[in-house]
């Protein structure tokens, strides 16, 4: 059996234009390609990690116009021109990303630090939408995301010393 081979104009790309960590940055991408391998490997921000690859883990959470996603799900092609996306770097530009990143330091809320940038991009989301969260909800809002060495109990710790800050 014959395989087709892919020819240069096979190889469309779009041109997306997306307010990254409040700078406008453009890239020439393959629709289909990852969101989580556009920021990692062409805008070179590292920080979003990819853990399982599958959307089961969070590591790769990143926001989407202010929205948690998990970054190794979505084709970086849909994400449309004018976007905001924020990773983990973007949160050292705001007040509350440093109280943020400071709590989970204070509050023993970092070990390995694989699943952190996850971690910390769902609780500044959730704190952005309600700055005053009870337990259930800083646990709601971390559903998605997996620590394998922390454990959760010092994770909603962190958010809600931040969110007495």
């Amino acid at each position: 059996m014959d395989f087709p081979t892919l020819g240069k104009n096979d190889m469309k790309t779009v041109r997306r234009t997306w307010k990254v960590n409040g700078e406008s940055r453009s890239v020439d991408i393959p629709p289909a390609r990852r969101l989580l391998d556009v920021l990692r490997l062409d805008l070179k921000l590292t920080g979003t990690k990819e853990g399982c690859g599958e959307g089961e883990c969070g590591a790769c959470t990143v926001l989407l116009d202010g929205q948690p996603v998990v970054s190794c799900l979505m084709a970086a092609g849909h994400v449309p021109d004018g976007a905001e996306i924020m990773t983990v770097e973007g949160l050292e530009k705001t007040e509350n990303g440093r109280l943020l990143q400071e709590a989970y330091v204070e509050k023993g809320a970092a070990q390995c630090g694989f699943c952190i940038p996850g971690m910390i991009m769902s609780s500044y989301a959730l704190l952005t939408r309600n700055p005053h969260p009870d337990e259930a909800q800083i646990r709601e809002a971390h559903a998605g995301n997996l620590c394998r060495c922390t454990g959760y109990q010092k994770i909603v710790e962190a958010v809600d010393y931040a969110a007495t800050k």
